[in-house]
C-alpha cells in the first residue's frame, strides 16, 4: 500500500501543534492555543475528508480549505515565535512541516483542477 505523504504530514502537524497547545494552556495562554489548535487539526480533517468527496469539485474544495487552514497555522506559529511562546527550533521544525503541506496542497489542487478541465473537453 502506497503511503499518503499529505495525510501523514497533516497528522504530524496536528500532533505537534496539540502538544504545543497543551503546554500553552498549562501557562494559561488560551487565545492563541485555541486558534492554532483549531486551524492545525482542520488541515488534517479536511485532507481526510477530501478522500471521500462527493465529486471532484468537493475534493478540490476540501483541499482548498486545508490550504487556507495551513496558511493560518503558519501565521499562528510565527506569532508564537515572535511572542516567545515557542523557541526557534520548534518553530522551524513545525513550520517546515506546515510549508511542505502547503506546497503539496497547491500542487494537488492544480492537478485536480487541470484534470477537471481536461474531463470537460
Amino acid at each position: 500500500m502506497r503511503e499518503d505523504k499529505l495525510s501523514d504530514l497533516s497528522m504530524q502537524l496536528s500532533v505537534d501543534v496539540l502538544k504545543i497547545t497543551k503546554e500553552l494552556k498549562a501557562k494559561h495562554e488560551t487565545i492563541i492555543s485555541n486558534q492554532i489548535g483549531r486551524s492545525a487539526t482542520s488541515v488534517c480533517a479536511n485532507i481526510a475528508e477530501s478522500k471521500y468527496g462527493h465529486s471532484r469539485a468537493d475534493f478540490i474544495a476540501k483541499l482548498e480549505i486545508a490550504l487556507k487552514e495551513a496558511n493560518e497555522t503558519g501565521k499562528w506559529l510565527e506569532m508564537l515565535l515572535k511572542s516567545e511562546y515557542i523557541d526557534e527550533l520548534t518553530y522551524k521544525s513545525i513550520n517546515k512541516t506546515c510549508s511542505t503541506i502547503r506546497i503539496l496542497l497547491i500542487a494537488s489542487i492544480k492537478t485536480a483542477k487541470s484534470n477537471s478541465k481536461a474531463l470537460k473537453k
